[in-house]
């Protein structure tokens, strides 16, 4: 049977169809398994840019904090030199006052330079263990992107393998079949399922019973109504039962309902014709008793 060859390619075919799609969905998907990496990797390396920034500005103020230091150092010395020189009180009251003034400043420039230096100190810290972090988490993604490479390779082989067995079978098909049967493959894995019971045993609906009996010849290639899965028939064993009717059993039973439709037809026109006659002699014998009942009263009247 042409249809029987047909069959055994198809069931071929879905073999290697689903492991090659299989691969083809892993080879699809395995980028995937570093994208959480790669995100934690481009966040780390935004938040070092961000703080190294941090850093930069903290530096360029700690660097004029230093300047301002160093020139209200110079002025209060300066003042504390000038006062083996003075000869009169004035010039001593503004000295004096120079000196204090910078000294406050030099006090207050002081403790906003020892703030921003231990601000600087703490980013250089961070930065440096983002530094670690981030060469740790590179090797870690470089090690992972190499042994993807690996599996996606012994992958790739295998579907080529796969493709050439498909290129040996699929020219041989109904194009328009073997791109149905791809389709169905892609979304249920199974393309081709067997009829057992006029049930298919893909979707498990049953079959209208015309339509499995056309299955059953196996004189063309027909889909499920239902799954859209191809349909072959396949024998029942001993202990399962065929649960569709053949044309002819149908017909039969349908006489033999008709059979006793029309045996309770009869049934019940007897009972009607039994019960009239029931009534009859009941308004008989009804007539009868008032016969009766009106000589009676004649008798007496007499």
């Amino acid at each position: 049977m042409v249809t029987t060859k047909i069959f055994d390619k198809l069931k071929s075919l879905q073999d290697i169809l689903v492991k090659k799609y299989e691969l083809e969905k892993k080879i699809d998907e395995a980028p995937k398994q570093l994208t959480s990496q790669d995100e934690l990797l481009d966040r780390m390396k935004k938040e070092f840019i961000g703080k190294n920034a941090d850093y930069e500005t903290v530096k360029a103020k700690v660097t004029q904090l230093r300047g301002e230091l160093e020139e209200a150092v110079k002025s209060r010395e300066s003042g504390e030199k000038s006062m083996d020189n003075i000869t009169t009180h004035r010039e001593y009251e503004a000295l004096d006052r120079q000196i204090s003034e910078a000294s406050l400043r030099e006090q207050d420039i002081r403790k906003d330079l020892q703030k921003e230096e231990k601000t600087l100190a703490d980013l250089n810290d961070s930065l440096k263990s983002y530094e670690t972090m981030i060469k740790s988490q590179e090797a870690e993604l470089n090690a992972g992107r190499a042994t993807l490479d690996k599996e996606l390779a012994v992958y790739k082989t295998e579907v080529a393998g796969l493709q050439k067995k498909e290129s040996k079978i699929a020219p041989s098909l109904d194009q328009e079949i073997l791109f149905k049967f791809q389709r169905i493959i892609q979304r249920n894995t199974e393309g081709i399922v067997a009829v057992r019971n006029g049930v298919c045993t893909g979707c498990h609906m049953i079959l209208p019973a015309q339509f499995a009996n056309e299955v059953h010849k196996g004189e063309s290639v027909l889909f499920c109504p239902y799954c859209s899965r191809i349909l072959f028939y396949e024998e029942a064993t001993e202990d399962e039962q065929e649960s569709f009717f053949k044309l002819e059993d149908a017909g039969s039973l349908a006489d033999l309902d008709d059979e006793d439709y029309d045996d309770e037809s009869d049934d019940e026109e007897k009972d009607e014709i039994a019960s009239d006659e029931d009534e009859n002699l009941d308004e008989s014998d009804d007539i009868e008793d008032e016969e009766d009942d009106d000589e009676r009263d004649e008798d007496e009247e007499s």
